[in-house]
């Protein structure tokens, strides 16, 4: 566990997602937690770009599809913030793995605010 990938950033990162998650609870919309949790990077001098847009390359050419994730974390953590009750659906890993592809970062962290306790899970590429 002393060799995990980013770990004084995730720590951070997650620390913040508590955070949101003690002063908010479970309920609300995607856009709620994500505009929390931007306010409550900004206090905390995390840097982060959010909702940040990644082409995707296909062979010599760029394609008209892209993805957004939500937030880039120190520059090299992909953050996706979900708000679904129950057991999170793997698409959600998938899609994660997906953004970490195409931004070329390695970390990925999801975070479940639409449970009783907040749920996070790292991916790695």
């Amino acid at each position: 566990m002393n060799n995990l990938l980013y770990k004084d950033e995730s720590y951070a990162i997650i620390g913040a997602c508590m955070e949101v998650y003690k002063q908010l609870g479970r309920g609300f919309l995607e856009i709620v937690y994500k505009d929390a949790l931007t306010y409550e990077f900004q206090l905390r001098n995390i840097p982060f770009e959010r909702e940040k847009k990644y082409n995707v390359p296909y062979k010599d050419v760029i394609l008209s599809s892209y993805y957004f994730a939500d937030f880039v974390m120190y520059g090299n953590i992909i953050l996706e913030v979900k708000g679904v009750s129950g057991s999170p659906p793997d698409a959600f890993v998938k899609q994660t793995l997906n953004y970490l592809a195409v931004s070329k970062l390695k970390l990925g962290i999801i975070a479940n605010f639409g449970n009783e306790s907040l749920e996070y899970k790292r991916v790695l590429l």
